[in-house]
């Protein structure tokens, strides 16, 4: 459950290179809080319907053939919500219909980003839709203090791994974006010493 934007990336990528060519669409949803530009103070939440509404345009888009039975759903929704975007309910839907048709790998990463409000919408969406689609795969990432919530919510059907840095594993990388530094003299040997001795000691389980 444990992971970083940028390890979720690499996971995104891989399983795109192993369902390739094999009728399996991959979408990914990188969930964040970002600051209200009005109000700095008040955050401002991603809705389940924009996060499941960017995963079924991603899947619609990776398949070779949209099935006339998507097109339609489309056609109807556009009829019955009058140019409205479609609501939660009506994406559930068309991800219901859709990965019952071709099976589907759904990558969720920093679900702890989201309220917990936010979290049981998405839960249940998510369990509508695998209720119709058994061959669907859901990718889930976020911070430890989750990860009961998500394994009850999906009804046990859940492996869970976790995920957290060495202390070798941190000088590694901190030697490597030293060394990739483009100010070298900016640095004395004292300082980066310091750096590599420190924040190893001080990494939060982040």
């Amino acid at each position: 459950m444990l992971t970083s934007c940028d390890d979720s990336s690499l996971v995104v990528d891989w399983l795109c290179d192993q369902t390739r060519g094999k009728n399996t669409s991959v979408g990914c949803f990188y969930c964040e809080v970002s600051n209200n530009d009005s109000d700095p103070e008040a955050p401002k939440q991603q809705s389940v319907t924009g996060m499941l509404g960017s995963l079924l345009k991603q899947i619609i888009s990776g398949m070779e053939r949209i099935p006339e039975e998507i097109s339609r759903a489309f056609r109807e929704q556009r009829k019955s919500i009058g140019g409205r975007r479609p609501q939660l309910p009506d994406v559930v839907k068309m991800l219901r219909l859709i990965t019952s048709l071709q099976p589907a790998i759904m990558c969720i990463d920093a679900l702890d980003e989201c309220t917990g409000v936010q979290r049981c919408k998405l839960f249940d969406s998510l369990n509508q839709i695998l209720e119709k689609s058994p061959h669907t795969r859901i990718f889930l990432t976020g911070r430890p203090h989750i990860r009961a919530q998500v394994e009850k919510s999906l009804d046990q059907r859940v492996v869970s791994v976790c995920i957290s840095p060495t202390k070798g594993d941190i000088i590694r990388y901190l030697r490597a974006r030293l060394d990739e530094d483009e100010t070298p003299d900016a640095m004395d040997g004292s300082l980066k010493a310091e750096i590599l001795e420190k924040v190893p000691e001080n990494i939060s389980e982040m």
